[in-house]
C-alpha cells in the first residue's frame, strides 16, 4: 500500500517533512519527500491513498504500564494481558512493556509466563508486547510509594535469573535501589541482561552515581519515589542529568509532576527523557475502589491514591501524557521523541519500532496538527 501527501515525523531534529510512503508485508519499504507545495495524485485508489495534509507520528511505546480497564499485568492472566494491549492499540500505544509490581515471587513467576505465552501468540488487535518491567521487589522501603513493604527484599540475582527464564527472556528493564545490600554486584550482572533502572531509593548524589558507574541507565519515574534534587545534596536525579547517557522516565498526568518541573526534565535530559504513563487497572475506569500491588487504592477524577493518599500509579494513558507535555511547553518534536523512540531504545526494540524508517514494522499513527488521533496502525493494517 502507497500513502501520499502526509507530514511524516523523521525525529527530534528534523521534525514533520512532507511526502509518503509504502507497506508491503507490514513494513515500511520505503520513504520519500517532496516539497509541501507538491501533491502526488493518488493514482489506483485501491493501491494508494491520499492523507491530504494529515501529520504521521510512529506508534507510542509505553514501557511502564501495571494495567487498563480494570485488568492488571500482576494479576497473571491471558485476558488481563490482552485486554491491556487491545485498549493500548486504539489509544496510539503500539507496543508496551507490562509492570509488575512488589509481590511474592510465586505471583511474579506466573505473570512474567503469561507475559511469555502472549508475545509467542501475538494476539491480533493488540498492542505488541515489547518486553516486561520488573519494578519490585529490589526497592527501598523509606521510598517505597505504592509498592507492598511487604514484599520489598534486597536484589537478587539468582531470582531474577529465575523469572528471567520463566519468562523467556522478555525481562527489559530491572528496577532497584542501589543503597541496599547487593546492588552494586546485582547491578554489574544485570546490566549486561537488561536495562536497570533506579528506582524507589534514597540514594545519594555518590550512590547513584556509583549505580551509573555500574552499569545503571534509567531512573524510574523521575522525582517520584525517589531522594529530591537538592542544591547540596543533588540525589540520583543530579547524578543522571550530569551524563548523556542515562534516560529518565516521566510521567505526564498533571498529577504526579508539576507542568514546570516537566519543563525543567526535558531541559535536564535533553532527547533521554522517556514518557510512561505508569497506568494502573484504574485507566479506563469509573471513580471507584480498585486493587493494585494487594493494596486498596481509589480512583477519583484522574487521582489513584492509596488509603493513606499516597499516589499510587496513574489513569491516564501514554498517548495523553504526551499531549500533556505538549501542552505543558515541551516542543511537538521532544514529545514524539520521548514517547516513540526513547522508550524503544530502553527495552532494545529500537531497530523494529520507535520511529518511521525503511525496514521497520509499520506501526503509526495518522492525526492532525495537533497530534489528535485519527487511526492507528499495527505491522500496516489499520485499527
Amino acid at each position: 500500500m502507497r500513502y501520499v501527501n502526509a507530514f511524516i515525523y523523521r525525529g527530534r531534529e528534523e521534525g514533520f517533512l512532507h511526502g509518503g510512503f509504502e507497506i508491503r508485508d507490514g513494513l515500511f519499504s520505503s520513504l520519500f519527500f517532496y516539497p509541501e507545495n507538491e501533491r502526488k495524485a493518488p493514482g489506483d485508489g485501491n493501491y494508494c491513498i491520499d492523507l491530504e495534509g494529515a501529520y504521521i507520528i510512529p506508534g507510542l511505546i509505553d514501557v511502564h504500564i501495571h494495567g487498563s480497564m480494570g485488568a492488571d499485568f500482576s494479576d497473571a492472566g491471558q485476558e488481563a494481558l490482552i485486554k491491556m494491549g487491545e485498549y493500548l492499540l486504539l489509544h496510539g500505544i503500539t507496543s508496551f512493556a507490562p509492570a509488575s509490581m512488589t509481590l511474592p515471587a510465586e505471583m511474579l513467576a506466573k505473570a512474567y509466563r503469561v507475559a511469555g505465552e502472549i508475545h509467542d501468540r501475538e494476539p491480533d488487535a493488540c498492542s505488541g508486547l515489547a518486553g516486561i518491567y520488573m519494578e519490585g521487589p529490589f526497592l527501598s522501603d523509606k521510598r517505597k510509594g505504592a509498592q507492598n513493604p511487604k514484599y520489598l527484599k534486597a536484589p537478587d540475582i539468582t531470582l531474577f535469573k529465575e523469572l528471567y527464564d520463566i519468562s523467556g527472556g522478555l525481562i527489559r528493564i530491572v528496577a532497584v535501589a542501589p543503597e541496599l545490600m547487593g546492588a552494586s554486584e546485582f547491578i554489574k550482572y544485570i546490566s549486561d541482561i537488561c536495562t536497570v533502572s533506579v528506582a524507589h531509593t534514597d540514594a545519594d548524589y555518590e550512590q547513584g552515581r556509583a549505580a551509573f558507574d555500574m552499569g545503571a541507565r534509567q531512573l524510574t519515574h523521575l522525582y517520584n519515589a525517589m531522594s529530591p534534587l537538592h542544591h547540596r545534596n543533588p540525589g540520583v536525579i543530579g547524578a543522571g542529568a550530569e551524563r548523556d547517557d542515562i534516560r529518565a522516565e516521566l510521567i505526564c498526568d498533571g498529577i504526579h509532576v508539576h507542568p514546570s518541573m516537566v519543563r525543567l526534565a526535558f531541559k535536564l535530559f535533553p532527547g533521554r527523557i522517556c514518557l510512561i504513563s505508569d497506568a494502573s487497572r484504574c485507566l479506563g475506569m469509573p471513580d471507584g475502589l480498585y486493587e493494585l500491588g494487594g493494596q486498596t487504592v481509589l480512583l477519583k477524577e484522574r487521582r489513584v491514591t492509596l488509603e493513606d493518599g499516597t499516589i499510587a500509579a496513574s489513569a491516564t494513558d501514554l498517548y495523553d501524557c504526551m499531549l500533556n507535555a505538549v501542552s505543558f511547553g515541551v516542543s511537538v518534536n521532544e514529545a514524539v521523541h520521548s514517547a516513540t523512540l526513547v522508550p524503544a531504545k530502553a527495552v532494545g526494540c529500537d531497530d523494529m519500532v520507535g520511529s518511521i524508517e525503511e525496514g521497520k514494522w509499520a506501526d503509526f499513527v495518522i492525526c492532525d496538527k495537533e497530534l489528535n488521533r485519527i487511526q492507528v496502525f499495527k505491522k500496516g493494517k489499520g485499527y
